[in-house]
């Protein structure tokens, strides 16, 4: 069954969303903000029908005559940069507006430029279909491999590495012992990655613990285990640290110590260089290597902790100088740990997330004690469905 559909926006993830004549919502990929479509219905539900975009009737100006060449995850290869933009903020928006959380506007945190060719980091699957080897990103929700020979999120580093890479893992898969390529076979994955100092590196499975990247960020350097998490578009990262920095900055005369949970190697807490910096991160190895850094930056009153930071709050402790900023995984806040920073003495808390909808979460509840200074987006990831939020808070008088 097909149905002409008016799109009112794109939600989250990069649907259209439009309602159907008996006021059910139905979600179209591919179809744009202002556009009339028609969709064949696929999946019927009560509230809700998922649609496949059949035909276009009126399009948006918005839409690309010639849709950028795609590969799993380009949500938006279809849609001008500047529509993606404009969804992209309107969501954030709405995300805060639902949760009823008062801020004062949202305006974007980075000038980046660059919609593609930004990745420094791609991690591919190998499995035989048809006969043949596939290495490339999964298909969702099909699980089926699309074979990636040129990557259009890739830097252009990985994309010149990427054909010889390819043959090595093929040789690895398909001639030498029986045993390598059983054991490349079990491993089902390739992780390249590129920076400007340690060049393209790649592995097949785990990151080898030996290996180590070389990063900069704000002109500081930082090493990172191969395994270990770092914004993977230098540009935005060098946007988010140095809006973090400046959000610090703006109260380091009250505030001047720093809090950073969920610190990883350290970037966010050391770019703001403050006089007194405590960190607390679960990874063992990634608290090694944040205290590395600094020491090689000179960081004398830099101390990180290998705590479990919702298990750990006993341990914390946070006055009234304290600038916390929190840059937990996707999942948001461990359990408790939102009220217990709101229930805190900080003065300020930076709050940076790449999941809009816990982010908000945290966000109740850290509003009933703090309010909103400022909202910033950054497009860390351009043509995917994803984007990084800083959010600004001072505490209520």
């Amino acid at each position: 069954m097909t149905s002409t559909v008016f799109i009112a926006k794109n939600v989250y993830g990069g649907d259209g969303l439009g309602r159907l004549g008996d006021g059910r919502v139905v979600f179209v990929p591919g179809a744009w903000a202002g556009e009339q479509v028609r969709a064949e219905l696929v999946d019927e539900r009560r509230h809700f029908v998922k649609a496949r975009l059949v035909e276009v009737v009126e399009a948006s100006d918005e839409r690309l005559a010639s849709p950028e060449p795609s590969v799993p995850g380009m949500v938006y290869a279809g849609l001008s940069y500047k529509g993606e933009c404009a969804a992209k903020e309107s969501q954030l928006a709405e995300f805060l507006e639902r949760a009823r959380i008062a801020f004062p506007g949202i305006s974007r945190g980075d000038d980046a430029e660059r919609s593609l060719g930004y990745r420094n980091k791609v991690v591919y699957h190998f499995a035989k279909q048809g006969g043949k080897w596939a290495i490339g990103y999964r298909k969702e929700p099909e699980h089926d491999i699309v074979d990636v020979e040129s990557d259009p999120l890739a830097r252009p580093e990985i994309n010149r590495a990427l054909p010889e890479i390819r043959r090595s893992v093929l040789a690895l898969l398909t001639t030498g012992p029986e045993a390598v390529r059983k054991d490349t076979m079990r491993k089902e994955s390739l992780t390249i990655r590129w920076t400007a100092k340690s060049g393209v590196r790649w592995w097949v499975g785990e990151a080898p613990r030996d290996l180590v990247m070389k990063e900069t960020t704000l002109g500081l350097d930082f090493e990172v285990p191969a395994g270990g998490f770092y914004q993977v578009n230098p540009d935005v990262c060098e946007s988010l640290a140095r809006e973090v920095a400046a959000a610090y900055a703006r109260g380091s005369d009250k505030a001047p110590t720093v809090l950073d949970l969920y610190c990883g190697v350290g970037v966010l807490g050391l770019c703001c260089r403050p006089p007194r910096l405590i960190s607390v991160e679960s990874g063992r190895q990634a608290v090694e290597f944040a205290t590395r850094n600094a020491q090689s930056q000179k960081a004398a009153n830099a101390r990180f902790f290998p705590w479990q930071v919702g298990r750990s709050l006993r341990k914390i402790r946070i006055g009234a100088e304290t600038t916390v900023i929190a840059d937990p995984p996707r999942g948001g806040l461990e359990r408790g740990v939102a009220r217990w920073l709101a229930e805190s003495n900080a003065a300020r808390i930076i709050m940076v997330s790449c999941d809009p909808a816990t982010l908000v979460r945290d966000l109740r509840e850290l509003c009933r004690v703090y309010e909103v200074e400022s909202v910033k987006w950054f497009d860390m990831f351009p043509r995917t469905a994803r984007f990084e939020t800083m959010v600004s808070l001072v505490k209520l008088r």
